[in-house]
């Protein structure tokens, strides 16, 4: 008996090692701290973003990913190529030699660039780690660029999840997102999805490319001329969790 109750308590114990949330350890880096920057002047890059322990196949492709977010958003050459730094280090000190290059080439170039990037876990669960990228460069000009994006992993794999992995039907939260949207920018029901000047494609409404997932708020986010011009800021609605809990395919509490 005591043998059968032993094991049935190794069964449960693996089952819940399986079914939890990731383990989250918080990174802060600056350029201030390189010794490149310690005898001449630097642009500033300040950086916040997290690594995961945990299931090791979803460590892995998590933190590879936020690596790689951290490592491209420092990339100012040619687009197409993208950075070939291998240690998020080494793309700080790349970003700081483009700045130097740049500086000699053009002397009376008096703008600092700058980088901030910021990687943050908005909702971390046994069921969803959701995650926000966020990065804003400045590199002369009249002014930076910056976008915000949103990735939802599964715990234990480290596979991505996408709307369809979020709803039993997406096509049923497109609609209740277009209300929301409608809503708070106040478009008519009936009218036109851009009679207050977004750019939305055949004039129809569609969900941005990713969605964040947090406690209170299922959230969309457009980045600057995704659908309108950059001074109407990033596009943003936030839809409560409660309005969508009959949709969601996960537990979000």
């Amino acid at each position: 008996m005591n043998n059968k109750i032993y094991l049935l308590l190794t069964v449960l114990a693996l089952f819940a090692s399986c079914k939890k949330a990731l383990n989250t350890t918080t990174v802060i880096k600056s350029s201030k701290v390189l010794k490149s920057c310690s005898t001449m002047s630097c642009p500033d890059i300040d950086m916040e973003y997290f690594e995961v322990g945990g299931a090791e196949k979803a460590t892995s492709a998590v933190n590879a990913d936020i690596k790689n977010f951290v490592i491209q958003s420092l990339y100012i050459g040619e687009e197409e190529a993208g950075s070939n730094a291998s240690t998020i280090e080494q793309a700080m000190e790349d970003f700081i030699s483009m700045y130097r290059t740049h500086s000699a080439e053009f002397p009376d170039l008096s703008a600092e660039y700058f980088a901030e990037i910021t990687v943050l876990p908005i909702y971390n669960s046994k069921d969803i780690l959701s995650v926000s990228f966020r990065n804003y460069l400045y590199t002369g000009g009249a002014h930076g660029y910056g976008a915000v994006n949103y990735k939802n992993y599964h715990p234990k794999t480290g596979d991505a999840l996408y709307y369809e992995d979020l709803f039993n039907d997406v096509d049923a939260f497109s609609k209740l997102a277009e209300a929301a949207f409608r809503t708070s920018y106040e478009i008519p029901k009936n009218g036109s999805i851009n009679a207050t000047g977004f750019w939305f494609e055949d004039d129809a409404f569609y969900l941005p490319e990713t969605v964040g997932v947090s406690k209170e708020f299922i959230m969309l986010h457009y980045n600057q001329y995704e659908i309108a011009p950059y001074a109407a800021g990033p596009i943003t609605v936030d839809i409560p969790i409660s309005d969508v809990k009959d949709l969601l395919k996960i537990p979000v509490e």
